[in-house]
């Protein structure tokens, strides 16, 4: 899209008394459909439909005029209302400034930290003199000694204040003399104490063994983008586009297109030509992994049962076979009830358990988990 300023001339104070002024820019915006106006196509013809709003009471729907409407907070049960010059107030916390508050080192920023698109700032010379020298000075510095300024950072007007981290970049060019990424400065904004959420109880992740992990990065390797760099423009965004195709028919008459064209759909054909055949390595060696996983569970989950009837001596009732765990049922046992049809009256627990035992998808419902039970009993 075309880069358009976010803001020009905003205050950037480097120290109490000493300020600058940059302007910001979004390089990164999402490309959207431009909507002015609604279309009504229920018609021979397409029309613009014109919009009325009215607001109305729930109980009499009667109309309410704009002078009628009042605005309040809900505070120990009571409204409290505010004139629209106290909600001004309320909003307001201070001019628009860019203003440094600290330094840390760049490694101190976490990955996480990120909360919304940075912003792009560049010197301007039209509030203050000098700024140009004095925004290359302190981006070479941030730059050398990769460090990174803290900063309060109000944009606009009525703007909600943030914390932002400015960081420095240096200009990336590709092979054609083209920029990729400008250099300057960066306002990366960070999160509030409160945007911080400490997860729940999450268990602890399965680490797949080097093995897998050498065959799925042959893969990725066969797989890569051209100069393993991702190129935005090439894959233009397929639901925008779809609009626009629907807008050229309907402007000419034409019929209206089936499918979208989508530039986003891999290529099966070609992946398939160059990775195939690792991918298919890559499927066994995972078969033979969860197989391996699947019994060290099994192992643990008895030893663990073990342990526990060893502490609490406990008589023990007849188990008869039906009653016993799928996953615990010989191949032999599992073909006959299947054969016999009291395979259905298992639980989905069992029968996701038994799939994932046997390195089949555990995905779906009861009717997918037990065709794929016949399935393999079909097959072995």
């Amino acid at each position: 899209m075309a880069k358009r300023s976010l803001f020009t001339d905003l205050p950037f104070e480097i120290g109490p008394g000493f300020r600058i002024s940059v302007k910001g820019y979004n390089i990164l915006q999402k490309q959207a459909a431009a909507r002015s106006h609604f279309v009504y196509t229920g018609g021979e013809v397409a029309q613009i439909a014109l919009a009325e709003t009215t607001k109305a009471r729930d109980d009499t729907e009667e109309k309410v005029e704009a002078a009628e409407i009042k605005k309040a907070y809900k505070f120990g049960g009571d409204a409290v209302v505010f004139t629209a010059d106290e909600q001004k107030k309320l909003k307001d916390f201070g001019s628009p400034i860019l203003r440094i508050i600290g330094f840390k080192p760049q490694d101190m920023l976490p990955m996480w930290a990120s909360v919304k698109k940075s912003t792009f700032i560049y010197p301007s010379e039209s509030d203050y003199v000098g700024s140009i020298r004095v925004f290359a000075a302190l981006w070479q510095k941030l730059l050398d000694d990769k460090k990174m300024g803290l900063a309060w950072y109000i944009p606009r007007t009525n703007s909600k204040p943030a914390l932002v981290a400015i960081l420095p970049s240096e200009e990336k060019v590709d092979d054609q003399g083209g920029q990729i990424s400008p250099q300057g400065l960066w306002l990366y904004q960070l999160p509030y104490a409160d945007d911080i959420r400490q997860p729940a109880d999450v268990p602890k992740p399965i680490r797949a063994p080097d093995s897998l992990v050498d065959d799925m990065r042959v893969v990725v390797q066969q797989l890569q983008l051209p100069k393993a760099t991702y190129d935005p423009s090439r894959y233009p965004n397929p639901s925008l586009q779809w609009h626009y195709r629907i807008l050229q028919a309907m402007a000419l008459g034409d019929e209206v297109p089936e499918n979208p064209i989508d530039k986003t759909v891999g290529k099966h054909k070609q992946i398939h030509k160059r990775a195939g055949e690792y991918i298919n390595k890559w499927g066994l060696t995972l078969d033979e992994q969860s197989r391996a996983l699947a019994g060290d569970r099994k192992s643990s989950l008895k030893r663990e049962l073990k342990a526990e009837d060893d502490e609490i001596p406990k008589k023990k009732p007849k188990v008869k076979a039906d009653s016993q765990k799928l996953e615990d049922t010989s191949d032999g046992d599992v073909k006959k009830a299947v054969e016999a049809g009291t395979i259905t009256k298992r639980t989905m627990p069992e029968l996701k358990a038994w799939c994932i035992m046997k390195g089949l998808s555990a995905n779906g419902k009861k009717a997918d988990l037990l065709e794929r039970i016949e399935q393999w009993c079909e097959e072995n």
